[in-house]
């Protein structure tokens, strides 16, 4: 099967008859593709000046508009055209067209981009219409479009070609149509907080920040192997460290060399955030801050739903430390356990497979993962993690198995991840030289150590709360999407197979 009748349903017999009309075309009116077409008004704004206008009723108001033709009746005398903001029905008629706009009809497909100046007026039937008077072809489309009702009924092939889904599929458009209004959202939000907003490489000598395998790459001229970014995380605290401002942000494109799923994309955008002299419990209220005010401007409320659900983001969200929401969900008290053994040894009594050199802090995490997570369907901040798997976190006052870092979840998701920042030198490269020596355990030995970040962190950052936050994830729960790929225009997938 070809790529046209894969995409379209139809025979590739009616993309000849298109070039055929092309080749007329070009012959009747020169060019098919001008530069430039002047429209008095978008679709949008023409159905909102004329709102009031009664049925049946034509003005003396003469609009030019512009847009794709999407339906086309009684041989072309009614036709539907959209632009990026709506339709309007175009009508031509003997009475109203004169005879050379007319004749351009036959050789107008659905699917074509044409010009149109006429006079306004609303029909019978109430449907706001321009009379047309003249007519011009702006793109001829070489290839049949989707059938508009049922549109592409293949996911993978929404995926591929992305912009018939959007052609036809009001809902995809509307999603990215609202996915670019949360990014706004996110950045004035944070403008108006106080935060910087800068930018840091996505080509990076030493990757970190993360724990995850990089993409890499190879710069000829420095004779230099690369990687993409996996974090900014690194550099934004440089930015604190140099005074520049005190609260600093990035919303970034990050890139991770793993698993593709309905929740991961191998790269993604992240909205990530330092505030000096703040810790994770302003972070906590920023975050609740900004999550219910993405949802008013999307939903118009704090409480909206996603598949079946109701997800509420009205502040303040629950607030629950780890070891308290295992114990609650399987009765086993991480707390009152001394040594790493003890910990294993009461996972295993418990059911779960735990490796034999894990510690008491990845044990915790396992069956947290295990047990809680997936109740977490209202947004909650799970706090406390083990300083095992958190090395840039500061230790919790009094339990230094614990740090001042937590997670936000909703939909069983992790949404945001935000600790109180380490900014002990000594401390901070004791734990990357630690993090360091267990990557390399694990067989990745192209990680090394950011002695630029540590020579930076010497000089002195002040304390501050971080935040990560994934936005697309944050994305899907506010535009009610299934899938990652469902938010990110052209996500990553698979060769096409022949």
């Amino acid at each position: 099967m070809n790529d046209k009748t894969e995409t379209t349903g139809l025979s590739s017999d009616a993309t000849e008859v298109r070039a055929q009309k092309l080749k007329l075309l070009r012959e009747q009116i020169g060019d098919v593709y001008p530069a430039h077409f002047h429209r008095t008004m978008s679709n949008a704004e023409l159905t909102a000046k004329y709102e009031s206008l009664e049925p049946d009723t034509e003005t003396q108001d003469v609009v030019t508009v512009a847009g794709r033709v999407y339906s086309s009746r009684n041989s072309g005398m009614f036709m539907d055209i959209h632009d990026a903001s709506g339709k309007i029905q175009i009508f031509s008629h003997k009475d109203t067209t004169p005879e050379d706009a007319r004749a351009l009809l036959p050789m107008i497909d659905i699917g074509d981009i044409i010009g149109v100046t006429g006079v306004v007026r609303r029909t019978k039937r109430g449907e706001l219409t321009i009379n047309a008077q003249a007519i011009t072809m702006l793109t001829k489309s070489l290839l049949p479009m989707p059938e508009k009702w049922h549109g592409l009924s293949d996911i993978e092939i929404r995926y591929r070609k992305r912009h018939l889904d959007i052609m036809t599929n009001e809902e995809s458009k509307l999603r990215f149509q609202q996915r670019s209004k949360i990014v706004s959202g996110i950045r004035r939000f944070m403008e108006n907080d106080g935060f910087m907003e800068v930018e840091t490489p996505m080509l990076h000598s030493v990757y970190g920040g993360a724990t995850a395998e990089p993409f890499k790459t190879h710069h000829n001229t420095l004779k230099l192997d690369m990687f993409l970014r996996i974090a900014p995380e690194l550099y934004l605290k440089r930015t604190l460290v140099s005074g520049l401002t005190d609260k600093v942000f990035e919303i970034n494109r990050n890139f991770r060399n793993e698993g593709v799923s309905t929740r991961h994309n191998p790269e993604f955008t992240m909205m990530e955030c330092y505030w000096a002299y703040a810790d994770y419990e302003d972070i906590m209220d920023l975050v609740e801050r900004l999550f219910g005010e993405l949802a008013m401007a999307i939903h118009g409320s704090t409480e909206f739903a996603y598949g079946d659900k109701e997800i509420s983001f009205k502040g303040p969200f629950r607030r629950v430390p780890m070891p308290d929401a295992v114990k609650e969900a399987t009765g086993i008290d991480f707390l009152a356990m001394k040594t790493d053994e003890e910990a294993r040894a009461a996972a295993k009594a418990a059911g779960f497979e735990v490796e034999k050199d894990w510690t008491w802090g990845e044990c915790l995490a396992f069956i947290f993962e295990e047990k809680v997570e997936g109740t977490l369907i209202q947004p909650a901040h799970v706090t406390h993690f083990p300083k095992d798997i958190s090395p840039f976190a500061k230790e919790v006052p009094g339990e230094p198995r614990l740090v001042e870092r937590f997670e936000t979840y909703c939909n069983a998701w992790e949404l945001g991840n935000a600790f109180s920042e380490l900014n002990d030198p000594e401390e901070q490269r004791a734990r990357m030289v630690e993090q360091l020596e267990q990557a390399h355990a694990r067989g990745e030995k192209a990680k090394q150590l950011d002695d630029e970040f540590l020579d930076a962190i010497d000089q002195g950052m002040p304390p501050a709360g971080g935040l990560g936050i994934g936005v697309d994830r944050l994305i899907m729960l506010l535009t009610n999407a299934p899938s990652i790929r469902d938010v990110i225009l052209f996500p990553a997938r698979r060769q096409k197979a022949d």
